[in-house]
């Protein structure tokens, strides 16, 4: 069962005779157990009826789509061997705030689209917590549940159609989100994980048909669910740890998923320990009233002239400047701080600040992005509370990755190789990180980015048996670390709500900022 076609089986049945009288069904399942060296084979009602004559047609030799479940295994579809139907698999990346997608052909491992939206349920609740209330409202959860559907449905025909395929044609759906994002698609209350002690409904679900979902797939289509550890460490991570191999190497490395909170795993092949806490959400949104998701007109990279506090820009695709993203920020933190525009505890030092500085109502902020530079018409500023925020997100962070590492008596600095996931992977400048007392001190080649491996690993399944196999050992193998009930987490997170720490000797390169060479970044603002 190697890729490609790791979920496809051409197969030859010896025709019935009078001394072999065994029926169709049970001939294909018996052909089935002996190529796949399985106990057993489930084939739906819905098949059975359609084999007889598929059967004789084609000469007893068919194409069988399968998926599996723990050691069972499911036909999904029987096609002609010489004329076989399209068989697609549809991987999710199912986002509290962002929805990626990808189509890949069955036969080849081959990716034919991608697609990405807006989680519609943000217009109900922008966060996990603000929609686990929700659910608990009446009809809230149907709510909620139908929405995500209706909009992945959509978003799957469009992508099966630049596919050149159709919804139908999907034979097997590996999908993977954070806890409550697998309830609100399952239809399931999340509202216990919310409540001590903090229990989900279910943390490994069961392949389920994707039909009982209401998901738009072929009729015996069957969808996996990675599992979680529990109420804040969800399938996402297992399958960003499954596409990083995290539980194959011999070297100790580290992948953290900042999102709606920072997920961290730490270890290597013999064990693995994980954490989550709130370090995301003041990266992004949060942040400021400029703060978004990386998008168009998005400042991602920011530099100042230490001599002419000139500020440098860089917005995705270098369009008008209407917001800031999370790179960005932690780029614009570094930035002020080294130019010293704010100081170690990150507040802002108003001699220093010149014409950029601002009181609204009575709060000071600095301009990043002057009204005519901007793509609102507005000024685009970053108050005191912002960074204020900001700095306790890093520190979170931060002591997130030291109290994980401690705990099996790890330093940061024997780690191998510290891979990033996410959009937050793909943009952030480790150099930028490291400055503030974000992420630690190491050096930059070690710093791996993933893209989007929570897809990447949903992927991996549709065209790996292995991949699937291996889903249930990772999530056995992690230690879930709960932070809150940490008295040493608390104390370190106070000695991190410095730039970039209290102890300085932790972080001898932060002093480094930003690239020599600053050419794709343009001037932006007042001297």
């Amino acid at each position: 069962m190697n890729a490609p076609a790791a979920w496809l089986r051409t197969v030859r049945l010896p025709p019935p005779t009078l001394s072999d009288n065994t029926a169709d069904v049970d001939r294909l399942a018996a052909a089935l157990r002996k190529e796949l060296r399985a106990e057993a084979v489930a084939i739906d009602l819905g098949l059975q009826r359609e084999l007889p004559e598929l059967l004789r047609r084609e000469g007893f030799r068919v194409r069988c789509s399968l998926f599996r479940d723990r050691g069972r295994w499911m036909v999904t579809g029987i096609d002609p061997a010489d004329r076989p139907a399209p068989a697609l698999g549809l991987a999710v990346d199912l986002g509290t705030t962002r929805v990626a997608l990808r189509i890949v052909d069955l036969a080849d491992g081959r990716s034919l689209a991608e697609s990405a939206f807006d989680n519609p349920q943000i217009a109900i609740g922008p966060d996990v917590l603000s929609r686990i209330h929700t659910a608990a409202e009446p009809e809230g959860l149907n709510q909620l549940t139908t929405l995500i559907r209706e909009a992945l449905n959509a978003a799957v025909a469009d992508a099966c159609r630049r596919a050149g395929g159709a919804a139908g044609d999907i034979r097997a759906v590996a999908v993977a989100g954070n806890t409550a994002m697998t309830h609100l698609l399952l239809g399931f209350n999340p509202r216990w994980m919310i409540r001590e002690p903090y229990i989900p409904a279910v943390n490994r679900p069961e392949v389920l048909r994707a039909a009982d979902l209401g998901l738009a797939a072929g009729p015996y289509a069957r969808v996996l669910l990675f599992p979680n550890i529990g109420s804040y460490f969800g399938g996402d991570l297992i399958a960003g740890i499954l596409f990083a191999g995290l539980h194959r190497r011999d070297e100790t490395a580290i992948l953290v998923d900042v999102g709606t909170n920072a997920e961290v795993v730490l270890g290597n092949r013999d064990w693995l320990i994980g954490c989550a806490g709130a370090a995301g959400p003041a990266l992004e949104g949060g942040v400021s009233r400029m703060g978004m998701m990386a998008a168009p007109g998005v400042v991602d990279r920011v530099r100042i002239d230490p001599d002419t506090l000139r500020f440098a820009l860089h917005t995705i695709q270098e369009k008008p400047a209407r917001g800031i993203c999370g790179s960005g920020v932690i780029d614009l933190a570094a930035e002020l701080f080294r130019v010293g525009m704010i100081d170690r505890r990150g507040k802002i030092v108003p001699d220093r600040c010149g014409d950029r500085l601002r009181l609204v109502e009575g709060i000071r902020h600095i301009v990043v992005v002057p009204a005519e530079h901007s793509a609102t018409g507005r000024e685009l500023t970053i108050g005191q509370p912002d960074l204020d925020s900001l700095v306790r997100s890093k520190a979170a962070m931060y002591t997130i990755l030291e109290t994980l590492a401690l705990t099996v008596g790890v330093e940061l600095k024997e780690v191998a190789t510290f891979y990033v996931a996410g959009t937050f992977g793909c943009f952030i400048d480790p150099r930028s990180a490291i400055a503030i007392g974000m992420l630690p001190d190491l050096p930059l080649a070690r710093f791996v980015p993933l893209g989007n491996s929570s897809l990447e690993g949903a992927a991996l399944v549709l065209t790996s048996a292995q991949a699937l196999e291996e889903i249930d050992r990772i999530r056995d193998r992690v230690t879930y670390l709960e932070l809150n009930v940490n008295q040493a987490f608390m104390n370190r997170f106070s000695a991190a709500k410095f730039i970039p720490h209290t102890d300085l000797a932790r972080f001898p390169s932060a002093g480094t900022v930003g690239p020599e060479k600053n050419d794709s970044l343009k001037e932006e603002g007042l001297p």
